[in-house]
């Protein structure tokens, strides 16, 4: 690369086609007035050659605000889509959720309800072997009443 290149270096092909249009541009109006016809004539094809520059130029923006018009479609098309999936997504995983939340609901009343059978046998036994135990007591020592 030489100092030239180093000093002054493209940057892009942006850049470069810029300048071939602009350059392009110049040399056209460059050959236009210098050209060897009258006046009239000269403002006849510059007037003709700007007329067919703003109908592409036209044509242009039209043909991209189509394109822009249809991405755009298609953007809130794929947004409202994608939009829904999520929703359904959401409602699918709530509904999971409420059915899994009922069954251990279910589950812990199950528990729940045999723990509390188990320690109302547990109570019973307790009382049962309470009684057996005082009754015990009562004959090895003898009633309260004998002894006074």
């Amino acid at each position: 690369m030489n100092e030239a290149e180093k000093e002054h270096p493209v940057h892009s092909s942006a850049t470069f086609t810029k300048g071939l249009v602009i350059g392009a541009l110049l040399g056209a109006a460059a050959a236009l007035l210098c050209a060897p016809k009258p006046g009239r004539e000269l403002r006849s094809d510059l007037s003709e050659k700007l007329s067919v520059a703003t109908d592409k130029t036209k044509d242009l923006a039209a043909a991209a605000y189509d394109k822009g018009s249809d991405l755009a479609k298609t953007a809130v098309s794929k947004t409202t889509d994608l939009a829904k999936s999520v929703s359904d997504g959401a409602s699918s995983i709530v509904s999971s959720l409420k059915e899994a939340s009922s069954d251990v609901a279910e589950d812990v009343k199950k528990e729940a309800k045999e723990v509390s059978e188990k320690t109302e046998d547990t109570v019973k036994d307790l009382k049962d072997e309470a009684k057996k135990t005082a009754d015990e007591t009562k004959r090895e020592f003898g009633s309260p009443s004998n002894s006074l």
